[in-house]
C-alpha cells in the first residue's frame, strides 16, 4: 500500500493524529498531499492545528496535574526544562505562542509551563492561536514544494514497507535511547 492510498484511507484523522504524535514532518506530508490533491488545503491546517493543540493542551495538564510528582520534579533539572521555565518567565505570552517553533522545545514547554501558574484559559488560547499557525505554515510548505519533496520521498521511500520499517527502527531506536537516558 503507497502513502497515498493511506491518506486516502484515513485522510485528515491520520494527519490530525500524526500532527499530535510527530508534528512538522507529518503535516509536511500533509501539504504534500493537499498539493496532490488527496486533501482539502483548509482541512488539513484544520487537522494539523487541532492534533497540535490537542497534544499540547494534554502535555499541559500533565504537567499542571503532576508538577509535584518525582518524574515531573527530576525532569525540572534538565536543561531544557530549565531553558522552558527560563525563557516563559521572562516572556510569557511570546513563549506560550512560539514554543512549537524552537528546536527542542517543543515537548517539554507544555510540561514546563502546566507547571506555572498560567491559567488554563490564556493556554488554551495563546496555543490554538499558535497551533492554527504553526500548521498554516507547515502544510503550506508541503503544498508549496510538494512536487519537490514528493520526488525527493518517492526515491528513499518507494513503499509502504520501507515507510514501516523505518518507523519500527526509530520507535525501537527510540525505546532504547529512553531506557538507556532512564537508567544513568
Amino acid at each position: 500500500m503507497t502513502i497515498e492510498a493511506l491518506v486516502a484511507r484515513y485522510g485528515l484523522a491520520a494527519l490530525l493524529l500524526g500532527a499530535g504524535v510527530e508534528g512538522e514532518t507529518v503535516v509536511v506530508l500533509g501539504g504534500i498531499m493537499v498539493q496532490r490533491g488527496s486533501l482539502p488545503y483548509v482541512g488539513a491546517i484544520l487537522a494539523a492545528a487541532i492534533g497540535s493543540f490537542i497534544a499540547d493542551q494534554l502535555f499541559f495538564a500533565a504537567g499542571r496535574r503532576f508538577r509535584d510528582h518525582p518524574r515531573v520534579v527530576r525532569w525540572r533539572g534538565k536543561p531544557a526544562f530549565v531553558r522552558a521555565l527560563t525563557t516563559f518567565e521572562r516572556h510569557p505570552t511570546l513563549f506560550v505562542f512560539a514554543f512549537r517553533f524552537l528546536y527542542g522545545l517543543r515537548t517539554v514547554s507544555p510540561v514546563a509551563i502546566g507547571t506555572t501558574r498560567l491559567p488554563l484559559a490564556r493556554f488554551a488560547i495563546l496555543n490554538g492561536s499558535a497551533a492554527l499557525l504553526w500548521a498554516t505554515i507547515f502544510v503550506s510548505i508541503g503544498y508549496w514544494f510538494g512536487h519537490g519533496l514528493s520526488e525527493l520521498i518517492g526515491r528513499w521511500l518507494p513503499s509502504w514497507q520501507v515507510l514501516a520499517g523505518g518507523g519500527i527502527a526509530f520507535a525501537v531506536i527510540a525505546g532504547l535511547t529512553w531506557w538507556w537516558k532512564r537508567r544513568s
